[in-house]
């Protein structure tokens, strides 16, 4: 795939969208900007568990305990955070060659539902999300003392945050089609 593809996928930018339109992008460049930034501060955590680990295993002999649950919860938050931005940045893995050789409108109405999909789906997420947090909230995941909610909760906000994106790129794609047509 190459980066003219990536890039003919993400919704239209400039002068030529509405000021609340630009508004509305910036802002949710940030939210994926945050996402990222708190995804990789996690990352740095994640790796300074496991070096203590190791450090623990081999030097100290005791090894803790807490690091695997430590590093699942991690992992979980790093994951979905990842995947958020990625909705909003299309950075996602696709293959997309057959709808960008097709003409113009067929390719602007896939781009669409691929919006309507992804609104669709992080719905999903965002709800079986909460309700898996709600579900586990009173259990505590072992060796940390936390809730089990806190495993959950990255699925919710994920999935509301593809809600989110899905619907600001569905509103810039359906905003471009009409112009083009009008």
């Amino acid at each position: 795939m190459s980066h003219a593809s990536l890039s003919s996928a993400e919704p239209e930018t400039g002068p030529n969208l509405p000021a609340s339109l630009a508004r509305v992008k910036q802002g949710l460049d940030w939210i994926a900007a945050g996402c990222m930034a708190i995804a990789s501060v996690m990352m740095v955590i994640l790796i300074a568990i496991f070096g203590w680990l190791v450090f623990g295993r081999y030097v100290l002999n005791n090894t803790p305990t807490w690091v695997e649950q430590a590093a699942l919860l991690l992992i979980v938050w790093i994951t979905f955070l990842g995947a958020a931005a990625g909705v909003w940045r299309s950075t996602h893995l696709s293959i997309d060659f057959v709808r960008e050789a097709m003409p113009a409108l067929p390719r602007d109405i896939l781009r669409v539902l691929t919006d309507v999909g992804l609104l669709i789906f992080g719905g999903y997420m965002a709800w079986y999300g909460a309700t898996l947090a709600l579900n586990n909230i009173r259990r505590t995941v072992p060796m940390l003392g936390v809730s089990e909610g806190w495993r959950g909760m990255p699925l919710s906000l994920c999935g509301a945050l593809v809600v989110i994106f899905a619907l600001a790129k569905l509103a810039i794609h359906v905003f471009n089609l009409t112009r083009k047509s009008g």
